[in-house]
């Protein structure tokens, strides 16, 4: 099946899904200037463009899970150096070289790639979630699953960017 077929059933909905979800979350940063995308306008460290680029970066890593790279083992500990906290708080954040546009574009690649596996994948297939300290080993997640993981992820910090949106200039995604 190609990209470019129409799908029905179950794909369709995690597709429409996906979709709705993606679309609120743009949503929140149309017509925002770079500065205000970097805004922290709640208690939060949150930013709208800061939650894009999240967004893409976890969605990316889980539609490379979704197809068989079980990713990297995470150690049970880790030095919590400055450097490390720095790069852990970018991923949160639009950095001096970074812009909401760009941000944005680079989640409509990261969309599209992933819709295409929704697509194609076996969605009954299986892989053994990452080592993690706070994850059991034996653990397994099906691609459909890892999809409405992405899906409810997508949604939740939809919402996050949603508050910080209405805080900024009082635009809201709905009501």
């Amino acid at each position: 099946m190609t990209s470019e077929q129409s799908v029905n059933g179950e794909r369709a909905d995690i597709l429409d899904f996906l979709g709705k979800h993606r679309h609120f979350l743009r949503y929140t940063a149309q017509g925002l200037t770079d500065e205000q995308a970097s805004t922290r306008s709640t208690v939060s460290a949150l930013t709208v463009g800061g939650l894009i680029k999240h967004v893409s970066a976890v969605e990316r890593k889980w539609a490379e899970f979704a197809q068989g790279a079980g990713g990297d083992e995470v150690p049970e500990e880790v030095e919590f150096t400055p450097e490390l906290i720095a790069e852990w708080e970018d991923q949160f954040r639009l950095t001096e070289s970074e812009t909401l546009a760009g941000v944005l574009a680079e989640y409509e690649k990261v969309a599209a790639a992933t819709d295409d596996l929704v697509r194609t994948l076996d969605l009954d297939q299986a892989y053994e979630l990452p080592a993690a300290p706070w994850q059991p080993p034996g653990v397994f997640w099906t691609v459909r699953r890892v999809f409405l993981h992405i899906a409810a992820e997508t949604a939740q910090h939809a919402g996050h960017a949603d508050i910080i949106r209405e805080s900024i200039d009082g635009q809201k995604s709905m009501g």
